[in-house]
């Protein structure tokens, strides 16, 4: 299992690497206007190549259905864990990643952003959050993955895979980081603990209240972490 691991790590890290020289190699050759953009944001670049690396594997583990043995020990060692008296705290965090408490904090912040002439941000977080949607929609129409079926749970709509809750809120959490960073860059460190509280307390929602399965979350927090980092880069690069 861990000469298996490792052998995962080291093959994504080459894909990684690969695929970034041969990015930079083009820019510099074909966009060499672009170049000195994809320098000045390389972190963000490998960052967002990392994370759509992992997303991938992981999600062709559990569509292929060979993270299935992983998933379930997870969720048992979880459920043994976890005191059941602690799942109306995680209820609470799940209601955080609900449609009708992100629609209208998108429609707030979003005016806000407008009101204050930020069309940048404006754009960045609601093509994020919508985006979002919508590809959990798509994934799970053509996934079509059953939702784990170990203890009574609440009925929630559409399939497993991905978690809904986990990659919209991941989106929002990561887009609004990005923003505060653009508006007051001394806020970064607060507003990533922030996001970072709330991503990971609505996704050990998911998992404590047995609704979805680990490689539900861990590539809805990829997809959800990727999709702002990537509407930032091309909304920066046209204004480069």
């Amino acid at each position: 299992m861990a000469l298996e691991l490792i052998k995962d790590i080291a093959k994504l890290a080459l894909i990684v690497a690969f695929v970034h020289f041969s990015l930079s190699i083009y820019l510099g050759w074909k966009q060499p206007a672009w170049s000195a953009f994809a320098e000045k944001r390389r972190f963000a670049i490998l960052l967002a190549l990392v994370l759509a690396v992992v997303g991938i594997k992981i999600g062709e583990d559990a569509v292929n259905q060979e993270s299935g043995p992983v998933d379930l020990l997870v969720l048992q060692f979880i459920h043994a864990t976890v005191p059941p008296a602690l799942n109306g705290i995680f209820e609470t965090a799940t209601i955080t990643g609900s449609a009708n408490v992100l629609l209208p904090l998108l429609l707030i912040i979003g005016v806000a952003f407008l009101w204050a002439k930020r069309r940048f941000e404006a754009l960045l977080l609601t093509v994020s959050v919508v985006g979002g949607a919508l590809i959990v929609y798509v994934l799970k129409v053509a996934v079509g993955r059953a939702r784990p079926d170990l203890w009574d749970t609440e009925w929630y709509w559409g399939y497993s895979f991905p978690s809904g809750h986990t990659l919209v809120v991941t989106a929002f959490a990561t887009a609004m980081v990005i923003c505060l960073n653009r508006i007051w860059p001394g806020s970064r460190k607060f507003s990533m603990l922030l996001a970072f509280t709330w991503i990971v307390a609505v996704a050990a929602s998911r998992l404590v209240l047995g609704v979805h399965w680990p490689t539900d979350v861990l590539v809805s927090i990829c997809i959800g972490m990727f999709l702002p980092l990537a509407i930032g880069i091309a909304l920066e690069s046209w204004h480069a």
